[in-house]
């Protein structure tokens, strides 16, 4: 049975995102929204600056930060549930070679760094490890932490969180994510890096006269991973994110373990600010919606409640790093959940 708010708000989002392409905001956009019963696909403008190739909903897109929510916290979720990951241990029992007294973010624990509190440093520079021989979660662990329980915005938790799924799995990200997509039964979704083409939308243009980044992440540290890493590097289509979301909101009512990480992840744990708190890895508004961001132009918005969801899919980035306009679209999103 069709859902009237899906017709509605997709409208109001192809508008708002069609003005984005008009005003050279971006080059195109791609989303979903959708509701238990009902879905509504949609893109507008081109893949790329050059306005050769129109963007569908199966362009990928680098999603960036997304990858936080869309690959490593179900990554996580399954390895609590398999009795691999506690999320209150602290690092020191995954890395056990380590001495605690030369790696003080052994103390850390899953927990922490999932809400961002870990105290970790908050500005991620990998290349200062360049020439560093030492296993890139050794010299991470190696620093000094900052004030632990203060809610802070750290990238570096989350590489961490990937390289210890891959020491425990004895597999790459990629192959741990590919494996649990299908698993779940959802297609679109994986690291990169894909062939330049047409079904790709490029990010940013570095230099001057050169191609913009195109199939490779566009996230510096996460590039200096090879460009698979815990809080980037992840593509994805539109039509791939909307079943994933509607898989994860249908996990949250399963009994199994799964269900009750998604449940305790989306109940708020620390206060972001005077709207918004932080679950496990997603951000959690007052009234209920539950979403995240990616650097790039991207987001995803849902609201557990009602099942209802939006799937937020830009490469604003093309036009510069201030990403203008992008933060009334992600408003005008944000809205059509919040709406009775």
């Amino acid at each position: 049975m069709s859902d009237p708010w899906v017709n509605s708000a997709s409208d109001t989002l192809k508008h708002a995102l069609e003005d984005m392409v008009t005003d050279r905001l971006t080059p195109g956009a791609a989303a979903a929204i959708g509701a238990p019963d009902d879905r509504a696909l949609v893109a507008v403008g081109t893949t790329g600056v050059d306005g050769e190739h129109p963007a569908t909903p199966e362009t990928y897109y680098d999603i960036a930060s997304l990858t936080k929510v869309v690959a490593t916290w179900p990554l996580v979720g399954r390895a609590v549930a398999d009795g691999l990951v506690g999320l209150d241990a602290p690092l020191a029992k995954y890395f056990p070679d380590l001495a605690p007294q030369s790696h003080p973010g052994l103390k850390a624990t899953m927990r922490q760094i999932l809400t961002h509190t870990s105290g970790l440093m908050p500005s991620t520079r990998l290349d200062r490890y360049i020439g560093d021989e030492r296993y890139i979660a050794e010299a991470i662990l190696a620093e000094p932490l900052g004030t632990v329980g203060e809610q802070r915005y750290i990238n570096r938790g989350f590489i961490l969180a990937g390289l210890m799924l891959e020491r425990l799995r004895g597999e790459p990200l990629g192959r741990l994510l590919d494996a649990h997509m299908s698993t779940v039964g959802v297609a679109g979704i994986g690291y990169g890096p894909f062939t330049r083409s047409a079904q790709v939308a490029p990010t940013e243009r570095r230099i001057g006269g050169a191609h913009p980044v195109h199939g490779t992440v566009h996230d510096e540290n996460a590039a200096l991973l090879g460009g698979m890493a815990g809080h980037a590097g992840v593509f994805a289509t539109a039509e791939g994110l909307a079943d994933y979301t509607s898989a994860i909101i249908r996990a949250r009512s399963e009994e199994a373990p799964v269900g009750a990480f998604v449940r305790e992840s989306w109940h708020p744990m620390t206060r972001v600010d005077e709207l918004t708190h932080r679950g496990l890895a997603w951000l959690i508004r007052d009234g209920g919606v539950v979403y995240h961001h990616g650097f790039t132009g991207t987001s995803l918005f849902l609201h557990p409640d009602t099942g209802r969801y939006l799937v937020l899919l830009t490469n604003a980035i093309a036009f510069g790093r201030e990403r203008r306009g992008l933060a009334d679209v992600r408003r005008v999103a944000l809205g059509l959940l919040e709406q009775p």
